[in-house]
């Protein structure tokens, strides 16, 4: 049976882009390497929902993550029924491996950062692992 907890919880969106300069709301002009990043988001209802506007080039501007959508695109997404805590803990994680982006999608957490890059297969299979040990 469906239940509203079904549609909660954490996810990671695996972005490839060409390359771009963009302005990210307060953190300024930023420059994005050509390759592959992971953002780690949550949604405490409706995430589906959260997930399908993500990949709309048409919307708002609300998060960092919106900026860089407009340059870049969703290639994979990974979400799990997780409290909201896990998505700072993922992103804090993630940080102690990985490269990150200074500040970017973390205005409201005490990680350095939600949004990290690598090589594809690498960095995914991490952020899938990581996320694993999270759920509820």
């Amino acid at each position: 049976m469906y239940s509203a907890m079904d549609d909660s919880g954490i996810y990671a969106l695996l972005i490839h882009c060409p390359g771009c300069r963009i302005r990210v709301g307060a953190l300024g002009e930023l420059e994005f390497a050509a390759g592959y990043y992971v953002y780690i988001g949550s949604a405490q209802r409706n995430m589906n929902q959260r997930i399908e506007r993500h990949k709309r080039r048409e919307k708002k501007m609300r998060w960092h993550i919106d900026y860089l959508l407009q340059c870049a695109r969703i290639v994979d997404v990974h979400s799990v029924v997780a409290p909201k805590e896990c998505e700072e803990w993922v992103a804090r994680k993630l940080a102690e491996t990985h490269k990150f982006v200074k500040g970017f999608g973390a205005s409201d957490s005490h990680a350095p950062s939600h949004l990290f890059y690598g090589p594809k297969e690498h960095l995914w299979n991490d952020v899938i692992s990581v996320m694993k040990r999270c759920k509820r």
